[in-house]
């Protein structure tokens, strides 16, 4: 289960990718179906989630430092770290702000990481359910704060945190081309075939980068944006 070099062969919507793929989406319409029974609950769910969050990063990196694999690759700067760290930070500190950012890029991003998932290992293996949990708790976690603590995310925050993360990629691309890593999938596409694959290389890599996240920005925003409205409709009868 925690083998290097065992149970390798993880093979794109195998059995298990596309069940876990199922329970995923079952929890969170659950999640949401649910939420007003579950209100009495949220103490138990905002510290399960932060375990989770907090768990799946520290494990990862013992896991890589004992069986002799870690590297400086292995700094938690990917846009799901991110998503982490900031979803840990709101658990103990509100701000809308950096919310806002965390709705961009812990709904799509890391649901689209699990549909073509950057892994080997097939399930049982502790890289495979590392992977697909800590995937699956960020959007979770994220109709947490919506549901639970009141979040709601402004139109025009889509371009801000749009530019917000572009702003603190510019030091991350530097940081690649320094450590020779690919941390935000700056320097090229994954290693394993996803998505990114068909986003081209130089140059044509990158405004593919810009324009599929920008139009991720606006699909993330339109069940906010219908949220917003029908709140509003509430309000006004």
């Amino acid at each position: 289960m925690f083998s290097v070099t065992e149970m390798t062969d993880f093979t794109f919507l195998s059995m298990p990718h596309v069940v876990t793929l199922v329970i995923f989406f079952i929890t969170c319409f659950l999640f949401v179906y649910y939420r007003k029974k579950l209100q009495s609950y949220q103490p138990i769910i905002k510290w399960t989630l932060f375990s989770i969050l907090m768990l799946s990063e520290v494990s990862y990196h013992l896991w890589r430092v004992l069986t002799d694999q870690w590297e400086v690759a292995d700094l938690p700067i990917q846009v799901c770290s991110l998503s982490t760290f900031i979803a840990l930070f709101l658990f103990f500190k509100n701000n809308t702000k950096v919310f806002n950012l965390l709705y961009f890029i812990g709904i799509i991003p890391p649901i689209l990481s699990m549909v073509t998932p950057d892994i080997v290992y097939q399930f049982p293996h502790y890289r495979f359910l590392k992977y697909f949990i800590h995937h699956s708790a960020i959007p979770i976690t994220v109709l947490y704060f919506i549901l639970f603590e009141g979040y709601r995310v402004p139109k025009k925050a889509v371009l801000s945190s749009f530019l917000t993360l572009n702003i603190i990629a510019v030091p991350v691309f530097f940081l690649n081309k320094m450590l020779d890593t690919n941390f935000f999938f700056l320097a090229n596409p994954s290693e394993t075939k996803t998505l990114l694959w068909f986003f081209g290389s130089g140059v044509k890599y990158y405004v593919n980068l810009e324009i599929v996240g920008i139009i991720v920005f606006i699909i993330t925003y339109l069940p906010m944006g219908m949220l917003l409205k029908r709140e509003k409709v509430k309000e006004t009868v």
